[in-house]
């Protein structure tokens, strides 16, 4: 009997903190920058205002892009800022759409040389 409840005792962990948040940065390898956007309210008006936190996050595939929500944990320190790891990605970011005045700019030489 002591040896079942102190196997269940020492191995039972708490489920990881969760949050949602959308990647603001992508630029490191393996780092991504999360913002999490939170509500809380004001201590003396009682007014509920928008605030913001940012959370350096491990993706070790290099899964996310600017502009993906994504889901994130809270781990054991990875580094100085890194306590929060990558767990899934739940909404893709839309490819980026191409503009005409891009596509027009971007003639190739002859057509440019024959024009003028």
């Amino acid at each position: 009997m002591s040896q079942a409840s102190t196997e269940t005792s020492s191995q039972v962990r708490k489920p990881p903190r969760t949050k949602v948040g959308v990647v603001i940065s992508d630029k490191r390898d393996k780092t991504r920058t999360v913002a999490v956007d939170y509500q809380t309210r004001h201590r003396k008006y009682g007014k509920y205002i928008l605030r913001q936190a940012k959370f350096h996050v491990h993706d070790p595939q290099n899964a996310s892009k600017i502009g993906d929500r994504v889901e994130i944990a809270s781990c054991r320190p990875i580094s100085k800022h890194k306590s929060w790891r990558l767990t899934r990605v739940l909404v893709e970011a839309p490819a980026p759409v191409e503009h005409k005045a891009d596509v027009l700019d971007e003639q190739p030489a002859e057509e440019q040389a024959a024009g003028e």
